[in-house]
């Protein structure tokens, strides 16, 4: 009698350990994985950027690149002047956003 008791306990954390697992298997797949994606495609494309590329930045602050070190760019905007910015607060290429896609 106490050991089918027992049996029925282990089986019942078995089973909570199964559920625990496959959550975050759905979890990773859902939301780990895609905003890891998100990440290496944003740092792929500012490191594509070159003098000359108009951007966006995460403030949306408009401008085109005028010069580049290791972490920064100077942005020239409109009026002539130039702020300097991270690369990691580029939000946008605009320049590949403009061109139409064939």
């Amino acid at each position: 009698m106490i050991s089918t008791v027992i049996l029925q306990a282990g089986g019942q954390g078995m089973q909570t350990i199964i559920m625990f697992g496959l959550m975050f298997v759905v979890m990773y797949f859902f939301m780990i994985r895609p905003q890891m994606k998100k990440a290496k495609d944003h740092k792929k494309m500012v490191a594509e950027l070159k003098v000359g590329d108009k951007i966006v930045t995460t403030a949306g602050i408009h401008g085109k690149i005028v010069g580049s070190n290791d972490t920064t760019f100077l942005i020239e905007v409109e009026g002539g002047g130039k702020i300097r910015f991270d690369k990691s607060a580029i939000s946008l290429d605009a320049t590949k956003a403009a061109e139409p896609k064939a």
